[in-house]
């Protein structure tokens, strides 16, 4: 006979059995994660909900859509439609204009002023939606590259060619090898365009550089059925490099002075910017040996040097990266960027050049100065402070110093601040949450939340990713590393591992965002069996001064040592098979995967090695010098992380990719290391990417993967 307390039982073991079996169902019933939906290009691709098109007019916070311009209340989050594209189109028809095509397009510069412009093709057409009119501001000519539109002054610059044209005016006529308003220096110290308009946009500073002294290597272009010669201007380490000059152009009169620095042989300019008067132009110059930066003042007018007011040196290299910028209630101060006291932190200067106080200081740094809230007098930031890993906006009062936490001390965020600097866009993620998006009112400490994103791949199948630290091969120094393993792991069983690795300067691979920041390539290698490795080594990013440059004259070595204390962790796992060990990298990446794979072949059986730099005599000036000084000045340091003088040490597997218009890390890298394996007799394999430059992007991008998944798939 059944008691009450039997039956009670048997129940609670049927009720434990169905939700058992439901759950197990749900499991099996998941989904695979394929290549095409988780690399950018694919088909498939998948990626957290967003909400695109939101920014600022003014304090007004507008969402850009297709067919709508809105507006977003930013006390409840509401919305309401402000414009149609319909009737934006009946105002253009009217006037003879092209139609807009989408709201995307908008640009709202203008606060409080019921007008916008938009780029179309080769015009930029001003639309008055409250006056119904419409008119063109400017028309560009059709190969028309790098537009740099003033709101203020509604000037327009852009290059054709090698050449600098303001509105509708050519201002420059240069030969081939003289190049005007692009980025000089390679892109490197900040440099990110080559055009700099004035306070009031009444005047246009821009780079003029000559590379006709730097030597030109050979590119195929494959496109045309008798392959043609391209022809790029690379300067090589230890070789001459361009120079270049800052010319001030006047629109009104038509009228351009160069800044009066001397000779700019063997000299950087970088981090151009204005005083609000627009009567001095700054910048910061840099010597060839990158040890010593001077923050110089010139008169706009006359282009004459009228003051050094900050000089910074250090014995291995300085690295300015930003302007200066003027405080929005003061301009005869100014915030100056520096690394002098070990982290990047904030110091506050006047216009003679004298360092009022350090605003930010301690052990993190500050990331990205975003902006102003004027009223309050503070500086809007975001900073490392609550963790390496993370990015989190602070607002630091210039006069007591105070830092308040705007955000929720998690994650990583991008804030984007509004005209006054009262309101913040705040778009951030962290480990369990792809994306939230914001209104955060800086002044009330108030937040509206307008999108929390569902994860993306909850109908899939899913690794685990967990975050940890291991100890330097210095024994002091701690490192942040990823573990990404099989959603099912059998730690009775043994799993090959393959390091994805990048290590050098500039980058980080783990931090606190969504899933701590994985690739879609490390969730589909865990789903099919795989561990995922990451380790950022010293030298790698968001640590400091001396964390970075512990590497210098020696690229490669130190950062390989520490991957190798990874190696030795993963060898206190159970599940880990240390005899089925990968390593896959790109770039930097490419050259710490093959100096791991010819340095310790006893670890490392398989590698895929993409873009890399293998021997740095033949990668570019400014960065490659900055970390190694000169092939000249420091010959064993180059010999020593030349990688083709270890082509004889190779044994395990080792593919080679490399794309063929590659102009940050020239196909001879590869080229080159493939002749020294040839002489050593050993062997090496070898896949060509046309018509790409450095990384393999598009539809093309889930052919790589595949290509190096078939890879460890047949040798690991």
């Amino acid at each position: 006979m059944l008691t009450k307390k039997n039956m009670r039982h048997k129940l609670y073991l049927l009720l434990s059995l169905f939700f058992l079996s439901n759950t197990l169902f749900a499991q099996d019933t998941l989904k695979d994660l394929t290549l095409e939906h988780l690399m950018p290009g694919g088909n498939s691709y998948i990626f957290p909900e967003n909400r695109y098109g939101l920014s600022w007019w003014g304090d007004q916070c507008v969402q850009k859509e297709m067919d709508n311009l809105k507006l977003i209340n930013t006390k409840n989050g509401k919305e309401k439609v402000l414009l149609t594209r319909t009737e934006v189109n009946q105002i253009l028809s009217q006037q003879g204009v092209s139609e807009l095509t989408t709201f995307y397009q908008a640009q709202l510069p203008w606060a409080n002023q019921n007008r916008f412009y938009f780029e179309q093709g080769d015009e930029y057409v001003l639309v008055d939606w409250e006056a119904k009119t419409a008119s063109i501001l400017h028309k560009t000519a059709p190969e028309a590259e790098n537009n740099d539109f003033n709101p203020i002054s509604k000037n327009l610059a852009y290059t054709v060619g090698n050449n600098l044209w303001v509105n509708d005016r050519q201002i420059t006529d240069n030969p081939e090898g003289i190049v005007a308003g692009q980025t000089v220096h390679r892109s490197e110290f900040g440099i990110r365009k080559g055009t700099f308009w004035s306070s009031k946009g009444d005047l246009l500073a821009f780079y003029l550089k000559d590379e006709t002294m730097v030597s030109q290597y050979p590119l195929v272009d494959i496109t045309s059925r008798v392959a043609s010669l391209e022809n790029v201007r690379y300067p090589m380490a230890g070789m001459e490099s361009h120079k270049v000059k800052v010319g001030i152009y006047n629109p009104a009169n038509q009228k351009t002075v160069y800044l009066n620095t001397g000779d700019p042989t063997n000299r950087f300019f970088t981090n151009i910017s204005w005083s609000p008067d627009d009567k001095s132009i700054y910048l910061i110059e840099v010597n060839r040996d990158q040890n010593q930066s001077k923050l110089c003042r010139y008169n706009s007018a006359s282009g004459e040097l009228e003051m050094v007011l900050y000089e910074e040196s250090h014995p291995y290299y300085v690295e300015p990266q930003t302007p200066i910028v003027f405080l929005p209630w003061n301009s005869n101060q100014f915030v100056l960027q520096s690394q002098r006291d070990g982290f990047n932190h904030l110091y506050l200067m006047n216009a003679q050049g004298e360092i009022i106080k350090q605003l930010t200081s301690g052990h993190w740094l500050v990331q990205e100065l975003v902006g102003f809230n004027p009223s309050r007098k503070e500086i809007i930031l975001t900073a490392t402070k609550q963790s390496p890993l993370q990015s989190n906006i602070l607002a630091l009062s210039v006069n007591s110093g105070k830092l308040r936490e705007i955000d929720n001390l998690e994650g990583v965020h991008s804030p984007l601040l509004s005209g006054s600097g009262t309101y913040l866009i705040d778009s951030y993620s962290s480990p369990n949450l792809p994306r939230v998006v914001d209104i955060v009112n800086i002044d009330k400490e108030t937040r509206i939340n307008l999108l929390k994103a569902e994860d993306p791949y909850k109908e899939y199948k899913q690794p685990h990713i967990q975050v940890g630290t291991i100890k330097a091969a210095d024994g002091q120094t701690d490192l942040y590393y990823r573990l990404v393993t099989p959603s099912k792991l059998d730690k009775d069983k043994k799993y090959p591992v393959i390091v994805y690795v990048y290590g050098g300067p500039h980058a980080q691979m783990i931090n606190g965002g969504w899933n701590y920041g994985v690739r879609g390539w490390d969730i589909y290698m865990a789903n099919k069996g795989y561990i995922v490795f990451t380790l950022d080594n010293r030298g790698s990013a968001n640590r400091g001064l001396e964390f970075e440059n512990c590497t210098f004259r020696e690229l490669g070595i130190k950062e390989g040592e520490d991957q190798v204390e990874g190696i030795k962790f993963l060898s206190t796992l159970d599940y880990v098979d240390t005899d089925r060990i990968g390593v896959h990298g790109w770039s930097f990446g490419g050259h710490m995967t093959t100096a791991l794979m010819l340095r310790y072949p006893q670890i490392f059986k398989v590698g895929v090695s993409g873009g890399a730099v293998m021997n740095w005599a033949l990668y570019e000036i400014m960065y490659g010098e900055r970390y190694m000084d000169t092939p000249q000045t420091n010959p064993e340091g180059y010999k020593k992380t030349d990688l083709t003088n270890y082509a004889n040490l190779l044994e395990g597997r080792l593919l080679l990719i490399h794309d063929d218009h590659d102009t940050t890390c020239v196909p001879q890298h590869t080229l080159s290391f493939l002749k020294a394996c040839i002489n050593a007799r050993t062997y090496p394999d070898l896949f060509i990417y046309p018509n790409h430059a450095h990384n393999v992007q598009g539809r093309d991008r889930v052919h790589l993967y595949e290509k190096i998944t078939r890879y460890f798939e047949d040798f690991l």
